[in-house]
């Protein structure tokens, strides 16, 4: 047997450089699937953090509605365009809550529960101060761009910046005929009395349609919020 013959051959130089790109190909494209799986799953844990903290939203924003409360003393329900202002029974009384839509946030104050009209007015005149320091309310949800709310009033939505909701009653009282006193014609002399009551009628409903920021929320479209007063 010749030398030749007994030599045992191996990988050329091109042999192990295709095979080297061939694994490094293969490589790359597992590195992107992991990468893309990766992302994904950021991506799916961070939109169920953002639907968690929304229902967890709207389950306050309904609770509040729900106990809603009208005290006489301050406006029971109020909304200004930009903040919407409610007193609501709480364990220990009642308190003012305030939501409000700011720099593309929406916050959220509530007073302390108090149990005096005094201490409601002051806890009433107090919110209004809170909604003009971000650093006071409680950061409910970012990335809201814009807010509506509707009042269901008379059958139908109408504006919440509206005064449909205030009503004016008059009331007729007849006169009382002074004794022994008549007219010509045997009538009385006296006059009736009207007496004017300006009063406010809470909506049987509110919507809120809530105009969310894609590019920070990640969520496109509006979403449309109505809840049913119950009658307090």
């Amino acid at each position: 047997m010749t030398t030749a013959s007994r030599r045992i051959k191996g990988f050329t130089l091109v042999e192990v450089l295709v095979a080297l790109v061939v694994m490094a190909t293969m490589a790359v494209m597992a590195w992107r699937g992991i990468d893309a799986i990766m992302r994904s799953r950021d991506i799916s844990q961070s939109s169920l953090e953002r639907s968690t903290r929304l229902q967890t939203v709207l389950a306050q924003w309904e609770q509040d509605l729900r106990s809603l409360q009208d005290s006489g003393s301050v406006s029971a329900l109020s909304f200004d365009g930009a903040s919407l202002r409610l007193t609501r029974k709480a364990a220990q009384g009642m308190q003012v809550v305030a939501w409000s839509v700011r720099n593309g946030r929406l916050y959220r104050w509530e007073s302390v529960p108090v149990q005096t009209v005094s201490a409601l007015q002051d806890s009433y005149q107090r919110s209004q101060q809170a909604l003009a320091q971000e650093t006071s309310q409680l950061l409910a949800l970012d990335g809201v761009s814009s807010w509506q709310i509707y009042f269901y009033r008379g059958n139908a939505w109408s504006n919440a910046g509206s005064t449909d909701d205030v009503v004016t009653d008059v009331t007729v009282t007849p006169s009382t005929p002074a004794s022994g006193a008549s007219g010509a014609s045997g009538g009385s002399s006296g006059q009736a009395t009207a007496t004017t009551v300006v009063r406010r009628v809470l909506p049987t409903g509110v919507r809120m349609i809530l105009q969310f920021d894609p590019t920070v929320s990640g969520q496109g479209g509006p979403l449309t919020r109505q809840i049913a007063l119950e009658p307090t």
